[in-house]
C-alpha cells in the first residue's frame, strides 16, 4: 500500500550516537524507496545520507557494510558507511535500524547521457563489482542451486486477473488502455513462445542486485560511487549484467540502443571473465522474465501504488520489440 507519513528520523540521537561534531541544520527525504527511507542530513560540519533500513534485519545490514568497506579496498567506488566508536556501523534507536553514509555529491546518468567510451567504462565497472565480490565475500548459500524460470501459468492467470483489473478500473484513462492493450498483446506472445521457456539456471555469484541509473552516482565522466546494496545476494551474474544494460539502455519507445549494448558488454565480458555463451544464455532468461513480468500492473492494481506508472509504456514495449529482435539483442550481447 501507499506509504504514509514517516515518523521523522532521531536526528539528535543519531548524531550522538556516531559522536559527529556539529549542529543538525536540515533532514530532507531524498528518496521514496520500498525498502528503505532515504534523507539528505545537514549539520554544521558536513552532510551525510542516512537511511532507514525499514527491514531492520541488523545481520543483512552489517554484511552489505562490511562489502561495501571491503569493496572500497580494492577500488571500487562505494561510499560506505560512518562507524560509532564501536567500529559498528547500524544504529538501533527506538527499535529501528539506521546508517549513516557520507553524502557523495554526483548526478545520476541513464544510457543515453553516456558516450560509447563510457558505456564500456560501466560494463567494466560491473565486472569489476562482479569479480571483487567474489573475493571479499564468502561462498553464497544456494551458489549452486537452480534457478528457476517464471511458469507461462502461472502468468496466463496473472494477465485474466490484470485485465479484469484494467477493464473495470473506474474512472478509467488512458494508462488503463494501453495495460488492457499490453496484456492481451503479451498473452499472445506468450502462448506462441510457451515452449520456449528456459530450464533451470545456475552459475550463482554475489552481485549487488539492483544495478541501474538511479544507483549510480556519477561525478563528471566518471562513476563516484555505486549506492544501496540492500538486494546484495547470490544470482547469475551475467543475469544482473543484462538486467541492468535494459535498464541502462531502454529508450523511450522501448528499444535498446543496441550500439551501446555491444559496449558495454564486451567490456562486462571481458572485466568479469565471462564468455559469449554465458551471455547468450542470460539473454535468453532476462527475455523469458521480461516477457513473464507485470510488477508495474501489479503495483498500481493490487497495490494500488502509481509510483512506478510513467516506466510503463517503455518497459511494456521492451519485452514486445525484444521478442521481434531477439537474434540481433543475443548478438549485441555476446557477438
Amino acid at each position: 500500500m501507499p506509504r504514509s507519513s514517516a515518523p521523522a528520523p532521531p536526528v539528535g540521537a543519531l548524531l550522538r550516537h556516531y559522536r559527529l561534531p556539529g549542529e543538525p541544520l536540515s533532514c530532507k527525504p531524498v528518496t521514496q524507496g520500498l525498502l528503505n527511507r532515504g534523507y539528505r542530513l545537514a549539520t554544521t560540519r558536513g552532510a551525510y545520507f542516512l537511511k532507514h533500513h525499514l527491514d531492520g534485519d541488523h545481520e543483512a545490514i552489517s554484511r552489505q557494510h562490511d562489502a561495501t568497506k571491503r569493496l572500497q579496498a580494492l577500488g571500487v567506488p562505494v561510499a560506505p558507511p560512518v562507524e560509532d566508536a564501536d567500529g559498528t556501523t547500524v544504529a538501533v534507536i527506538g527499535g529501528r535500524c539506521y546508517a549513516l553514509h557520507p553524502w557523495i555529491d554526483g548526478r545520476h546518468r541513464n544510457g543515453a547521457q553516456l558516450s560509447t567510451a563510457q558505456c564500456r567504462r560501466l560494463g567494466s565497472l560491473l565486472g569489476l563489482v562482479h569479480t571483487c565480490l567474489a573475493r571479499v565475500m564468502e561462498p553464497g548459500q544456494g551458489a549452486q542451486a537452480a534457478y528457476e524460470s517464471a511458469d507461462p501459468q502461472e502468468t496466463f492467470a496473472l494477465i485474466e486477473e490484470l485485465l479484469v483489473h484494467s477493464r473495470t478500473v473506474r474512472p478509467r484513462d488512458s494508462f488503463d488502455t494501453l495495460a488492457e492493450h499490453r496484456l492481451l498483446q503479451r498473452r499472445a506472445l506468450l502462448a506462441r513462445y510457451a515452449d520456449r521457456r528456459p530450464p533451470p539456471g545456475g552459475g550463482g555469484g554475489w552481485v549487488h542486485g539492483d544495478f541501474h541509473p538511479l544507483n549510480l552516482l556519477y561525478r563528471g565522466a566518471e562513476p563516484a560511487a555505486i549506492v544501496d546494496w540492500d538486494r546484495l545476494g547470490v544470482q547469475p551474474r551475467a543475469e544482473e549484467a543484462v538486467r541492468a544494460a535494459a535498464i541502462f539502455f531502454v529508450q523511450p519507445a522501448g528499444e535498446l540502443e543496441l550500439t551501446k549494448v555491444r559496449a558495454y558488454a564486451r567490456a562486462y565480458r571481458r572485466a568479469a571473465g565471462a564468455d559469449a555463451r554465458e551471455l547468450a544464455a542470460a539473454v535468453h532468461r532476462v527475455w523469458w522474465e521480461r516477457l513473464n513480468d507485470f510488477w508495474i500492473l501489479r503495483w498500481r492494481y493490487q497495490l494500488d501504488d502509481r509510483r512506478a506508472d510513467p516506466q510503463f509504456p517503455a518497459v511494456s514495449a521492451l519485452a514486445v520489440w525484444w521478442t521481434k529482435e531477439y537474434e540481433a539483442v543475443r548478438e549485441a550481447f555476446a557477438g
